[in-house]
């Protein structure tokens, strides 16, 4: 384990001052999964804040019934109505500011943004992407893991910046893959991964421990490495209860 990885007993004994709730929207396109696994953080208490709203680019996304059946204003924005990206863009920060967040949090939203977007909500911003950045960019990460033979793949949690996956990494969680892995296998772990660590970096930000300085990441004042703290396979399938699917 290196000096950046992350216990399984330290991540259970973090324990943030309380603060008055903050507001968060999330953005997504698909099943929403890792919205589903902040919502269950949010219930109990482990989020730091409220989800005021969740935004879909797609009209029948499932995780806007997710949103509705806890209670959350869920909006679909489907983006094939604008003629533009600049132009869905602009809508979407319209729908955006009317909820007053202090946190927006990507989770699966599958959309290149603009920079005037990115720009108006720079530091509060959130992505979970399916990788260890800065390798694997972009789609089809697990395929791409596979077809280069790699021993280790994970997930990171990143501040979003202009560049695509390429923002100050906050968080990440490893696995060890095997030579019987699959994309859907893979997929499934990373899955796991990514529902463990979202919501912890989310609270460390909304608890105001976390924050973007302009040319990284700082937790509790102090600059985070490269690949920010890292979660090795061991303790992230401790965490999981995956340790017996491993010899």
């Amino acid at each position: 384990m290196s000096s950046t990885d992350y216990t399984s007993d330290t991540l259970k004994e973090i324990e943030p001052e309380a603060t008055d709730a903050r507001r968060v929207v999330v953005l997504i396109s698909g099943s929403g999964s890792n919205l589903q696994a902040l919502i269950e953080a949010q219930s109990h208490d482990r989020l730091g804040g409220e989800i005021v709203a969740v935004i879909a680019n797609e009209a029948d996304a499932y995780g806007l019934k997710r949103a509705r059946d806890a209670g959350i204003d869920a909006v679909a924005l489907p983006h094939r109505e604008y003629d533009s990206r600049e132009a869905y863009d602009g809508a979407l920060i319209k729908v955006i500011e009317r909820h007053e967040p202090d946190l927006i949090v990507l989770a699966g939203f599958m959309r290149i943004l603009t920079p005037r977007f990115v720009q108006r909500f720079l530091g509060r911003m959130l992505n979970i992407h399916p990788s260890l950045l800065p390798a694997y960019r972009g789609l089809n990460t697990h395929a791409q893991a596979l077809a280069d033979g790699v021993s280790e793949h994970g997930c990171s949690v990143h501040f979003v910046t202009e560049e695509l996956d390429g923002g100050p990494v906050v968080i990440q969680a490893a696995l060890k893959v095997s030579t019987n892995d699959t994309i859907e296998t893979l997929k499934e772990k990373v899955h796991a991964r990514e529902h463990l660590i979202f919501p912890i970096a989310i609270g460390w930000f909304l608890h105001g421990r976390l924050q973007y300085s302009g040319t990284g990441a700082t937790l509790d004042g102090t600059a985070l490495p490269p690949q920010g703290l890292r979660l090795s396979h061991e303790d992230a399938a401790e965490e999981l209860d995956e340790l017996n699917d491993y010899t």
